[in-house]
């Protein structure tokens, strides 16, 4: 499934979720106060016709005009009458804050409620047609929709929690006569929870810097290089970067944002460039890289992207928030539309922006020079990948010593490029890129007039350079070196830390492992009693209950006047065979401790769990 057609997916999805977060409440409150006020009409109409019909003295023609008018204007209607004859009835039907005046205003609240619904809905899908247009109507109807949309949002939870809590009361109170503070003080804490994020998250300010792991390199270490981007930039007639970074990852990118390097912050046009990818380019190759990363600074991508990128992150952060705030996430459907369809435009314009690039970089070099580019860089990312995807599965521990990923990768390239499992991965693989998702490699090849055969990307990806750009740039090995060491050091360090989720430990050398990891934790409990969690469950001094991780199903952590204690649901029946069988460990004492004693208890858990899947994989394999 390709990106647009996932996002396609995912917009269908979230345009049902977003009709029920916008209507579902409105449209209760206004079904149920319909209902109601029915009923109240029924009622009070056949009471009043009865105290007519009581009346002796009064004629019968009389009697039969007076209720055909209160048929005619009953109390659902009488509110918003202007007839001064029903001046009388008027004040005493609708009093304010009486029953008949509280269903009229929720009635007129929840159709109000509807009809804007209906009308904020239809301004996204206008905006978010609009970041279809062009560039610049993409960041106005972004930024105008990421106002409205969290303005909205906050006004509709605002609206939708009065109304349910007002239905707290009101649905309990007509149908059974009765009605539950309780839960009146819940639906209403937790809707001023969720008002409370909705608000606070609007002014909240997110950092939304970006980062880059590599060095800078200057023009006395590389002056050929510097002076060959200039060219280009020139020839381009676009300003050259302010900064050339290198690094180790397996991609190239330009970008005018702020780009933190180690301890710096570059501002201005900065060109970020694979030094692992240079030395598999020929500088022909490169040419065509660099042409195409100057070709987005030209054509104002980059630009836009620095402009944009902030809001786009403010944004998400707002959506996550509303996401996490409780009864606040009721709303996040209405946002989440609407990203959803600004990501759609995203992707096509970014889709476009790719293979205008392509273009003007094949124009400037030559459409064999980008061809061949993209295959190699594609080839060397999708094999690299695939040597630290099995690094990493191992269930070795590294060890101290250089993993040499770059020497795998340098080694293993040629047969892997003559395998099967290589020409079936380029058929769908795209080179990798920070900051956009770039179309798969065979529509960029077509776009440049060079649809090469699958049996050539072999022969193209193992293709040894005559001259290589590395090789104009004095501090390139002594950067690689270091930021190798670094990489791998962590690359060691993620991979041991992950081997402490997967063993069970099945030996002394294991058992060290998953322990520097995951020690026993002691909390002291009331006197000198404690609780221990460890790898191998929880025990407690308390009443001496030990529990396996492999006898747990469920936990949940009660407080109670009587002491707290933490429910176990073991897997089996109970004696009676009618739930699951449970387990108290009591936890005298436990109170400034209990969230982290919660948290602890979660982590060892989920790593015994991860633990057991990774064993069942294993003998599924």
């Amino acid at each position: 499934m390709t990106i647009q057609s996932a996002l396609k997916v995912g917009l269908a999805k979230v345009f049902v979720y977003a009709l029920l977060a916008l209507f579902l409440i409105p449209a209760i409150t206004f079904v149920f106060t319909g209902y109601v006020q029915r009923d109240q009409d029924a009622r009070f109409v056949a009471g009043v016709s009865q105290r007519i019909d009581a009346e002796r003295a009064m004629p019968a023609a009389e009697k039969q005009a007076r209720k055909d008018y209160y048929r005619a204007n009953p109390p659902s209607t009488i509110c918003t009458s202007t007839d001064p004859e029903a001046q009388d009835y008027r004040a005493a039907m609708c009093e304010r804050y009486g029953d008949v005046w509280q269903f009229h205003m929720a009635r007129k609240a929840s159709l109000w409620a509807l009809v804007a619904g209906a009308a904020l809905l239809v301004a996204v899908l206008g905006l978010g047609a609009l970041a279809f247009v062009d560039r610049k109507m993409q960041y106005t109807s972004f930024v105008t929709g990421w106002h409205l949309t969290t303005w909205a949002s906050a006004a509709a939870l605002v609206v939708q929690g009065a109304m349910a809590v007002w239905l707290s009361f009101w649905v309990t109170a007509f149908f059974f006569h009765k009605y539950s503070p309780k839960l009146i003080i819940i639906v209403g804490l937790a809707v001023a929870v969720g008002v409370f994020v909705a608000v606070a998250g609007i002014f909240k300010r997110v950092h939304s810097g970006s980062h880059a792991v590599g060095e800078l390199v200057s023009e006395e270490d590389a002056p050929l290089l510097w002076k060959r981007i200039r060219h280009m930039a020139q020839r381009l007639k676009t300003e050259p970067p302010q900064h050339i970074v290198a690094g180790i990852d397996a991609n190239f990118f330009v970008t005018e944002a702020p780009l933190t390097v180690g301890d710096k912050t570059l501002t201005g046009r900065t060109l970020f460039v694979s030094l692992p990818l240079l030395r598999v380019l020929d500088q022909a190759e490169a040419d065509a890289v660099f042409g195409h990363e100057l070709a987005h600074l030209r054509g104002g991508d980059t630009q836009s992207s620095a402009r944009l990128g902030p809001k786009l992150v403010q944004f998400d952060h707002y959506r996550d928030a509303i996401r996490t705030g409780g009864l606040s996430a009721v709303v996040s459907p209405l946002l989440d539309l609407y990203r959803t369809i600004f990501e759609i435009a995203l992707a096509r314009d970014s889709r476009e922006r790719e293979f205008k690039a392509d273009r003007i970089a094949a124009k400037l070099v030559t459409p064999a020079a980008i061809a061949q580019s993209l295959v190699k860089i594609a080839a060397y990312a999708q094999y690299r990948f695939k040597i630290e995807d099995e690094l990493f599965d191992r269930n070795e521990r590294h060890g101290p010593q250089t993993l040499g990923i770059a020497g795998f990768v340098a080694q293993g390239l040629a047969p892997y490029a003559s395998s099967d499992d290589f020409v079936d991965a380029m058929k769908t693989a795209n080179v990798p890129h920070p900051f956009d998702s770039h179309p798969a490699m065979p529509e960029r090849l077509r776009n440049v007039g060079m649809p090469l055969k699958e049996q050539d990307y072999g022969a193209i990806a193992v293709r040894k350079p005559a001259s290589t750009w590395v090789q104009e740039i004095l501090t390139a090995d002594a950067i690689e070196q270091r930021l190798w060491s670094d990489y791998e050091k962590q690359f060691a360090q993620d991979h041991e830390r992950s081997l402490a989720y997967r063993y069970e430990p099945a030996n002394d050398e294991e058992r060290a492992l998953v322990l520097q990891y995951f020690p026993p934790v002691v909390f002291a409990l009331k006197g000198n009693d404690t609780v221990e969690v460890s790898i191998d469950g929880i025990h407690t001094s308390a009443d001496g209950v030990t529990v396996r991780w492999d006898a747990v199903k469920a936990l949940e952590y009660k407080e109670s006047s009587f002491g707290n204690a933490l429910i176990v649901s073991h897997p089996e029946k109970n004696a009676m065979g009618l739930g699951a069988k449970t387990t108290k460990i009591r936890l005298p004492g436990l109170k400034k401790e209990k969230d982290y004693f919660n948290a602890v208890v979660a982590d060892y858990w989920q790593r015994h769990q991860i633990m057991r899947a990774q064993q069942q994989a294993e003998l599924v394999d």
